[in-house]
């Protein structure tokens, strides 16, 4: 059986969750995806634990009906390949850190001199536009800074992660869905255009249509803030209190994981056999994460924000609601836009998350009820006696106001 988009090719460069599972979905949908790893050791998560065969379920559950080439992008030779490979294709997607694809010659210019109406897709995970656009980013950083790990807390005051990826996988079907859209729009202009979506805005947009009521109405913000006292027992969470606050931190590499050793000043724990690669990290779970909430006690968020930091650790504050919609990567991303309502005054609302060439804001403000009836029902025909006629009737509601 042949999908709806059959006939389109993507060269997929993305790693770990929400690239992957976009990709994922667009190959279930009958797009042909090829996916380009590096050599020896592929997508990292080939290599967590949870296998059979020499495969990991976690790359089984997010790469189905792809096509995996290997190549090394750090050579010049790895690159032009896979130029090559996009000659002809519809689609480009990455999820490199901002800057990488184009250090590695694969940046929307190069790309796109090989294929020159492709659809260009850069999935990130603080956006492009910040300080905090070049850091790692895990899911739970997002939960943390996004205000969902303080949805999730409710009333205690202590935020809390949801016991699922979820930022990753709400990216990941937000991304196929712009993907989509992007490939109608070239199909109608016969332009492509550049997808960029990130983690943190997607989050945001999603808790603004049901959570972010209190952050809505400019000068009428709800107060809200995460209580230090709240009991920290539940630090498995991967939600750490610190001397002042909550914080993330994700240390799944054995890159990070070292970094982390290093900024916590616990360099035995990098000759601890429970912790001595992935695989023993993630059966050490338990273990591993008491050793980070007792070290991480003992100093304030901001410090350990910089601290682990300069090792390259991913990390990111717990923020409450209101924490997040005043934090400065949300306003470098332009991520939550303040907009006038006829009705309801000055009021706050999260952008869409997919960025095209084209800028979209967030759109027209939620109309009255009946605001458009009566010029849909033009647009259908109907003759003004008749709109006029239903109306009375009490078939249709609706008010005569200017298109804004």
């Amino acid at each position: 059986m042949t999908g709806p988009l059959e006939g389109i090719r993507i060269v997929d460069l993305t790693t770990m969750i929400s690239g992957p599972l976009a990709t994922m979905t667009l190959a279930d949908q009958g797009a042909e995806v090829i996916k380009i790893e590096r050599p020896g050791g592929g997508d990292h998560s080939r290599q967590v634990a949870d296998r059979r065969g020499g495969m990991a379920a976690s790359f089984l559950n997010n790469n189905r009906g792809k096509r995996s080439v290997a190549l090394d992008l750090k050579d010049p030779r790895g690159v032009e390949a896979a130029l090559r490979l996009v000659e002809g294709a519809d689609v480009f997607v990455q999820n490199f850190r901002p800057g990488v694809a184009e250090r590695l010659g694969l940046g929307e210019e190069a790309v796109r001199g090989a294929a020159p109406d492709i659809v260009y897709a850069s999935i990130s995970g603080f956006g492009e536009a910040g300080d905090w656009a070049g850091r790692p980013v895990y899911d739970p950083l997002i939960q943390a800074i996004s205000g969902l790990a303080a949805v999730q807390g409710g009333e205690s005051g202590r935020p809390r992660l949801v016991r699922t990826i979820l930022p990753d996988k709400v990216t990941a079907i937000q991304g196929a869905q712009a993907i989509t859209a992007a490939l109608l729009g070239r199909m109608r202009t016969g332009r492509g255009t550049h997808v960029r979506l990130s983690m943190l805005e997607t989050v945001v947009a999603f808790l603004w249509a049901s959570d972010m009521a209190g952050q809505t109405f400019v000068g009428d913000e709800a107060a809200d803030a995460l209580e230090p006292d709240a009991p920290a027992q539940d630090y498995v969470e991967l939600i750490y209190r610190t001397a002042d606050g909550f914080m993330a931190v994700s240390a799944h590499t054995d890159k990070t994981w070292a970094g982390l050793s290093r900024a916590v000043g616990r360099p035995d724990w990098l000759e601890d056999p429970r912790f001595g690669d992935v695989a023993a990290r993630e059966v050490n779970k338990a273990a591993r994460l008491e050793l980070t909430q007792e070290a991480l006690a003992g100093d304030t968020t901001d410090n350990w924000l910089a601290r682990l930091s300069d090792e390259d650790v991913p990390c990111a504050p717990a923020l409450s609601r209101g924490g997040m919609v005043r934090h400065p990567q949300v306003a470098a991303m332009g991520i939550v836009a303040e907009l006038d309502h006829p009705q309801a005054g000055r009021i706050r609302q999260a952008r869409p998350p997919a960025r095209f060439d084209a800028a979209l804001g967030p759109g027209r403000p939620a109309p009255r009820l009946g605001r458009d009836t009566i010029w849909a029902l033009e647009r259908a025909g109907y003759a003004k006696a008749e709109i006029d006629a239903l109306i009375a009737a009490g078939v249709a509601t609706g008010v005569q106001e200017a298109d804004e």
